[in-house]
């Protein structure tokens, strides 16, 4: 029990409240879609030219310059597409908020499905998803932006 140690050494005076909270749904979700979040970063990181690291090594770069200045900037565009990736199929899940949540915690998601289902309130229903398709065509909008038409970083 992971408590135990935590009471040992002062850092709480009761016991946690792990289940049907906001982090259970936090931890839930990150655990369910960090693998989303990795795949078009490893892509990304995949197309790297090595090349470009070692020369900003031969030129004295120190880790944190090569990274801050090469990596990211290069990477960017699977950095955006795991973000916008993560960000519509987490607005779309309603199975991890009702079961980690316990039915009492409600996201977007949830709203839209209680509007539909039980409280029959069609009108506020399609608004809602409206509201989330106007994100979800945000979050694309801010994709094509930030990566061009052939998916190269404009500066």
């Amino acid at each position: 029990m992971i408590e135990k140690p935590l009471y040992a050494l002062g850092l709480i005076d009761e016991s946690l409240e792990l289940m049907y909270g906001n982090l259970a749904i936090g931890v839930g979700l990150i655990y369910s879609y960090i693998p989303l979040m990795i795949l078009p970063i490893y892509a990304s990181l995949e197309k790297l030219n090595i090349n470009l690291i070692e020369a900003a090594r031969d030129l004295y770069a120190n880790r944190w310059t090569v990274i801050r200045r090469i990596v990211i900037p290069l990477c960017l565009p699977g950095i955006v597409a795991g973000c916008i990736l993560v960000f519509v199929l987490s607005l779309g899940d309603f199975i991890s908020p009702s079961v980690l949540g316990g039915g009492k915690r409600m996201m977007l998601s949830n709203l839209i499905q209680f509007q539909f289902s039980s409280a029959r309130n069609w009108p506020f229903g399609g608004a809602l998803t409206m509201l989330l398709l106007l994100m979800v065509g945000l979050g694309s909008w801010f994709y094509m932006r930030v990566a061009g038409k052939d998916g190269v970083v404009e500066h």
